[in-house]
């Protein structure tokens, strides 16, 4: 499995029925930004957001993960982007 279905297959188990779209920053596949909604993200806070991805990702992000940006939104705050 590469490492890019890796990501979206972690972040999908931690937040059910969340979208992912990925994107390989420098196409060596360690630079990575990410844009997630999930209904998971109502009501937390933008720190609980970024602890929930990291969590999810655990140790990917202190091996084959060099870098990760990534936006967060609720599918509400999806509509208003």
């Amino acid at each position: 499995m590469s490492i890019a279905e890796q990501i979206v297959q972690r972040i999908e188990a931690a937040l059910p029925g969340a979208s992912v779209q990925l994107e390989d920053l420098t196409g060596t596949q360690d630079h990575w930004e990410a844009v997630i909604i999930a209904d998971a993200f109502e009501g937390m806070s933008r720190v609980a957001r970024q602890r929930a991805i990291y969590a999810a990702l655990g140790e990917l992000m202190h091996g084959p993960i060099h870098a990760l940006t990534f936006k967060t939104f609720t599918p509400k705050q999806a509509e208003e982007q």
